[in-house]
């Protein structure tokens, strides 16, 4: 319980709408986008400028508080849970596009602002910023940077850090440093700014942000690849691959998916494919033209039941959304979903596939598959219920055996793009050298020695 004094404090730095310490309140800021951690803060604040926000650092560190940054609170790893109470700095406030540089291709935007809302104000000036994580009606690009956020793109456009270009961040001194710069080339010292790019949170507040921008393709084209064997479709994305051909994205379904979704949203997917890809390809016209035909013929050769081209943006408009309203199909069929969040090499995908049929089967449970199959970042979901204690302690077992036979039996990762935050803490210790792991926890020394800075996060 913090004291009223600290509350006052507060207060006259960010004003009295923008501090919040009610029951509801305390309780809405006490989870993330899944619910499986709670925990509430002793108090939630929206800073407005960079100056709050190192007012509110140097309070937080001389009292020694614990500071959890948050945005739109969509990740799913419990990064933005305050485990040790204190405060809950919300950015979502702190949301203004400051500039759009279309002959350097940059922008400039404060943390708090929502990625829908600068993917719509960047195409009118015919750009984008090609990280596309799925949650990015709600997600911000403090969470995004912190996150290192990836999405459906990343197999052709890679992932949030190659995007950044430069971070104000205030550190948990309260005192504001800049790092890397507007330039895409920059090799002045040690290059810092990627120790904050998914740091989740847990070094300093990002306030500021410079962003490389691409011009928007003039064409794109989808296509829905059907498959009997969800291993045949495993191999369709390194097929492609192989052939010459890189799409912008390669996403997958498996049947149990494709039939919840038909059951929300009937759309005409096959509900008695066993999986489907969903391919986009983009760039110029004539381009675009000859490779969607190609991955139809490359996928055909190499075992898919049926290629659908997607003669209109409408139809490809409705896969898209098909495959957005994925998890929604998902943690709608159960009171409790792990989603998991691992990246394997893209020629171990059929492999992996397998096996999780496997452990499904082992431990009795229902585990769904999709993700990013375009980069081999796949979110295999277990359903369970909690209140089924029996049910439950199984799912938990295979969710750890998915995690341990990604990072170890298949050579991959244990997170993509969701971070560790609190659900993959043990993993990361079991795979990680503690050489790694010693140097991550002397760099937070260094930055954070009062371990304000979301405690309890990554290795804890």
């Amino acid at each position: 319980m913090l004291k009223e004094s600290l509350i006052s404090e507060f207060q006259k730095i960010v004003g009295k709408d923008n501090v919040l310490t009610s029951p509801e309140a305390l309780k809405a800021y006490s989870y993330d986008g899944t619910t499986s951690w709670i925990h509430e803060p002793d108090v939630v604040v929206f800073p407005t400028s960079t100056d709050e926000v190192s007012r509110i650092m140097k309070l937080a560190n001389a009292e020694k508080i614990p500071v959890t940054p948050r945005g739109g609170g969509t990740n799913v790893s419990g990064g933005s849970v305050p485990w040790h109470g204190g405060i809950v700095m919300v950015m979502t406030k702190f949301n203004q596009i400051l500039k759009i540089d279309k002959e350097n291709l940059t922008a400039t935007v404060e943390p708090g602002v929502v990625l829908q809302d600068l993917t719509l104000r960047l195409a009118k000036e015919g750009l984008f910023f090609p990280p596309d994580p799925q949650s990015f009606l709600g997600a911000t690009m403090g969470g995004i940077i912190s996150e290192n956020a990836g999405g459906p793109a990343g197999v052709k456009y890679g992932v949030t850090k190659q995007y950044i270009l430069g971070v104000e961040v205030v550190l948990p001194s309260g005192e504001v440093i800049h790092l890397g710069g507007r330039t895409l080339k920059n090799v002045v010292g040690y290059d810092l700014l990627h120790i904050f790019i998914s740091s989740e949170g847990t070094l300093g507040v990002i306030t500021k942000a410079e962003l490389k921008l691409n011009p928007l393709p003039q064409a794109r084209k989808t296509l829905c690849v059907v498959y009997d064997d969800v291993s045949v479709a495993g191999e369709g994305v390194f097929r492609v691959l192989e052939n010459g051909v890189i799409p912008c994205k390669i996403e997958m379904v498996d049947n149990w998916v494709i039939n919840r979704i038909e059951e929300m949203m009937p759309i005409g997917l096959p509900k008695d494919a066993d999986a489907c890809l969903f391919f986009e390809v983009d760039g110029i016209p004539e381009v675009v033209e000859k490779e969607a035909q190609k991955i139809a013929e490359i996928t055909k050769q190499y075992g898919a039941k049926e290629a659908r081209i997607a003669p209109n943006m409408d139809e490809a408009n409705k896969y898209w959304l098909a495959r957005r309203a994925g998890f929604a199909a998902v943690f709608g069929k159960a009171k409790q979903v792990f989603a998991e969040d691992v990246t394997v090499p893209r020629g171990n995908i059929p492999k992996f596939v397998k096996k999780i049929r496997e452990l499904a089967k082992k431990y009795d449970v229902e585990i769904v598959v999709l993700g990013h199959a375009g980069d081999g970042n796949l979110h295999p979901a277990v359903l369970t219920d909690p209140a089924n204690k029996e049910h439950y302690e199984r799912a938990l077992k295979a969710v750890d055996e998915i995690i341990e036979s990604a990072a170890v039996e298949f050579g991959g990762v244990l997170s993509g793009e969701h971070g560790i935050g609190l659900e993959k803490q043990k993993f990361m210790r079991k795979v990680t050298e503690p050489a790694v792991i010693n140097m991550m926890k002397g760099i937070k020394a260094l930055i954070d020695p009062n371990n304000i800075m979301n405690p309890g996060k990554i290795w804890e």
